[in-house]
């Protein structure tokens, strides 16, 4: 079978099913497990390069003010590798190549590939997901163990949440997608905080995020920031919120007062609706609850310095 994958949690599903050498066209953003940048490329982003959030998000709103989508798909390609399985998502315009995107393409390749569009929105849909793709490869067996595992891994973090003796109380959370403007985390992302022993202060579970305004998000005054700007790094993030202008107010909040600003691989743990959602849920809860006996991957949760704020 020869596999397209125009979304990078969907890449990453495919290979924690062992699909690897199944897929053969990719997206720029497809990163993980490292040996997938060796795949072509078959979508890339319209978008000129810029590292400035509020252009970022200034461009966006450009192309989708004017119905026109920030991804273009290889159609030279996608005929070259003649693909027997497509893969796309329609959740966000913003985040991944859509059934629109692709529609144009399908009709000039040669022969006609099955197309499966994911539409994730809680956890129990992505494990789904991954229940969809093993059964349009031949992989049943292996998605639901692999469903299995992650489930498990879900639920031994909320049994270690629930039984702690150590937690007096849940940590109201602010988790922020996006610096400039604000945006909060949305989707999956209020349900991770809940297994994990955290009470969403911005978020409602299913639901996508949308732009806050400051005053707002001051308002909630959460025990505890995560900042997860969709798309990034860890590193990138830090770096994104050294350059932040936050507004008066910032620094008295409780989380910022307490040193509790957090931030993580948002693009690996928590942006994309993927296998490693189930250890973002284990990074947030050592991020609430320090001392409880979860296991993360190295390196993943990093404490952001003490910011004042620098917008009057």
């Amino acid at each position: 079978m020869r596999i397209c994958s125009l979304l990078p949690s969907a890449t990453e599903i495919l290979y924690a099913l062992g699909l690897g050498d199944s897929v053969v066209g990719i997206t720029h953003e497809c990163n993980f497990p490292p040996e997938v940048r060796s795949k072509r490329v078959v979508v890339r982003s319209r978008l000129p390069h810029t590292d400035d959030p509020a252009e970022i998000d200034r461009l966006v709103r450009e192309f989708t003010d004017r119905g026109e989508s920030i991804y273009r798909v290889d159609g030279e390609a996608l005929r070259d590798l003649d693909p027997d399985l497509i893969i796309t998502q329609d959740l966000c315009h913003v985040c991944a190549a859509s059934p629109d995107d692709l529609g144009a393409v399908l009709a000039t390749l040669r022969g006609t590939p099955r197309v499966i569009s994911l539409n994730p929105h809680l956890l129990k849909n992505v494990w789904n997901d991954v229940l969809t793709i093993g059964g349009a490869t031949g992989r049943d067996a292996k998605a639901q163990a692999l469903v299995r595992k992650l489930k498990t891994q879900v639920e031994d973090v909320s049994r270690a949440v629930a039984s702690s003796t150590s937690i007096s109380a849940r940590p109201r959370v602010a988790c922020l997608e996006w610096l400039d403007p604000p945006f909060n985390a949305g989707h999956w992302v209020p349900e991770m905080v809940a297994l994990a022993g955290g009470i969403d202060v911005l978020g409602r579970v299913g639901i996508p995020s949308v732009s806050l305004e400051w005053d707002h998000i001051l308002s909630t005054q959460p025990d505890l920031i995560f900042i997860m700007p969709c798309g990034y790094d860890a590193a990138r993030a830090a770096a994104e919120f050294a350059a932040t202008m936050f507004p008066e107010g910032w620094a008295n909040l409780p989380a910022v007062k307490l040193g509790r600003v957090f931030t993580s691989d948002a693009n690996a743990y928590f942006s994309r609706p993927g296998p490693r959602l189930a250890s973002g849920v284990a990074i947030l809860a050592a991020a609430f609850h320090p001392g409880i006996p979860v296991t993360i991957p190295s390196n993943s949760l990093g404490r952001l310095p003490f910011v004042h704020a620098h917008r009057a």
